[in-house]
């Protein structure tokens, strides 16, 4: 067949060299010429395999420091020649060229130096040049060359060229230049970000090669896909694959539980990217119970998260509810136990990694981009807007309620009652109605909302919201400020004895 190529020479050259044994092996069992370079050079030699270093084949040595190995005529010639082209095939008889039937050639790990936090030199020279146009020449000619370019490939061309006696066929060639190209393509991605960090260019630029299939997306007739490295972040120790809607849900939780970082036990329980439930406790045990009362209801099928470890007792609990995901730092072997008692049931130990400081989405016929919310509102930047003065207890529970605000969707308003949340009203298209949810739903759990607090994601424009509060019980606001109004939520709080921060920062959320 026209599209059958038998490899009789290969060049290879590469960083990692973990898994290239016995490729080696098995090019000279089927005769392979093989060039090489460098410490690849050396590593072939040292299997007692005959290579042919490039420098015979170019007349010229690695100069530079390594930085020029390859970049010859000869080289890229023996790649990009074309074989059923006569005028190629004459230039390579004129030219003394070789001919180059499968290149292996991998990257410096520019990615790995970066994370390293090495010097900026270091990271300079991991900038690599010869390889990544080795890689682009090969992918480039894959109707007569054969591009390997990741050691994560390694397995499976051993397996190719086994079967098939050193025979590959267009359709594998194109498709090693479709994973060849997503290489380069992921790797200039990370090196212009590198030299963007400060964002001077407003281009963007994202590219993750670690792409899953979902069952499905945000619906079963929806294609869904996940692109990012979930165990990076998460070891899974049990449960069910996670699905679109799990991983919204469980980006929101680990959001929503990083605002009580190095806390007292704190455990939330989460709907449609929205905490229903969350407490915090002397106990994870106790914890995860108030938590549970804040809406027993919605917390059906919910995902759990708890910034402490999970024990035995906890875990009895939790098993009584059917949800979906459980994710703390660390369960106990009691625990794991019990709660591995559902199948399905998905349990998540959660790492300690950093989350990208940019939240993208796409929007119209492009991107959205943004700097992620960070801020977390302080009792440091609080200003007393009224003649009374929240209580120590009543402070904590405002900036309780505010953390958990800064999570939920917009138009939001929390109310909370010695950290406890009490109920909340969610994406609502009027604050007032949101306000009027919160107190019907925290009624219908028998919450009793004297002295409990207020929180709201962004300002009052009418002194509506404090009269509803009031008239509830609640007597301790936390909002932002700033609308033209202030002054009539104020002069009301005041004149019926309750107490009103502004933090000055807004906790939009759509």
């Amino acid at each position: 067949m026209g599209d059958t190529k038998k490899i009789t020479s290969a060049l290879i050259s590469v960083f990692h060299k973990e898994g290239l044994e016995p490729i080696v092996k098995q090019l000279d069992k089927l005769g392979v010429t093989i060039y090489s370079t460098g410490g690849t050079q050396k590593f072939i030699n040292d299997l007692g395999i005959d290579v042919v270093p490039v420098e015979e084949v170019t007349d010229y040595p690695s100069i530079l420091g390594g930085r020029v190995k390859t970049l010859h005529p000869k080289v890229f010639g023996g790649i990009l020649n074309r074989q059923d082209n006569e005028s190629d095939v004459t230039e390579m008889d004129q030219y003394n060229i070789p001919q180059l039937d499968l290149v292996i050639v991998d990257l410096y790990p520019f990615e790995k130096t970066v994370a390293s936090g090495a010097a900026e030199q270091d990271i300079i020279e991991k900038i690599d040049i010869g390889g990544i146009s080795l890689i682009r020449a090969a992918a480039k000619n894959f109707k007569d060359t054969l591009c390997v370019s990741s050691m994560e490939d390694y397995e499976e061309v051993l397996q190719l060229i086994s079967e098939n006696e050193g025979k590959t066929s267009l359709k594998d060639r194109k498709r090693f230049a479709a994973k060849s190209f997503n290489i380069s393509s992921h790797y200039d991605s990370a090196i212009f970000n590198y030299f963007n960090s400060e964002k001077e260019i407003t281009s963007l630029k994202i590219s993750e090669t670690k792409g899953k299939e979902l069952r499905y997306g945000e619906n079963p007739h929806q294609k869904g896909y996940f692109f990012g490295d979930f165990e990076a972040m998460f070891d899974k120790l049990h449960g069910k694959e996670l699905s679109y809607n799990n991983l919204l849900d469980v980006d929101a939780a680990i959001n929503l539980m990083s605002e009580f970082t190095d806390e007292a036990p704190t455990f939330a329980i989460l709907k449609h990217n929205n905490a229903c439930g969350i407490a915090q406790r002397d106990t994870v045990k106790q914890a995860y119970v108030d938590a549970l009362a804040g809406d027993p209801v919605s917390a059906f099928g919910g995902i759990l998260i708890s910034n402490s470890e999970i024990d035995e007792a906890t875990a009895e609990e939790i098993h009584k509810l059917f949800c979906e995901v459980v994710i703390a730092p660390s369960f106990s072997e009691n625990a794991l136990d019990i709660l591995k008692g559902k199948k399905n049931r998905i349990i998540l130990i959660q790492k300690q990694t950093k989350l990208p400081e940019t939240q993208v989405r796409t929007s119209l016929n492009g991107y959205l981009v943004q700097d992620k919310d960070s801020k977390t509102d302080s009792k440091e930047e609080l200003t007393y807007k009224t003649n009374n003065k929240p209580s120590n207890s009543e402070l904590e529970d405002l900036l309780f309620a505010s953390k958990i605000c800064k999570h939920t969707k917009s138009n939001t308003i929390v109310l909370a009652k010695n950290k406890q949340l009490c109920a909340s009203g969610t994406g609502q298209t009027s604050r007032v109605d949101a306000l009027r949810q919160a107190i019907e739903k925290a009624n219908s759990f028998e919450f009793n909302l004297d002295g409990a607090v207020m929180a709201s994601d962004a300002f009052f424009p009418f002194p509506d919201c404090v009269e509803i509060a009031d008239n509830a019980g609640i007597k301790a606001v936390i909002q932002p400020g700033g609308s033209i109004k202030d002054e009539l939520s104020i002069d009301y709080c005041n004149k019926n004895e309750m107490s009103m921060v502004f933090t000055g920062t807004r906790h939009f959320k759509h």
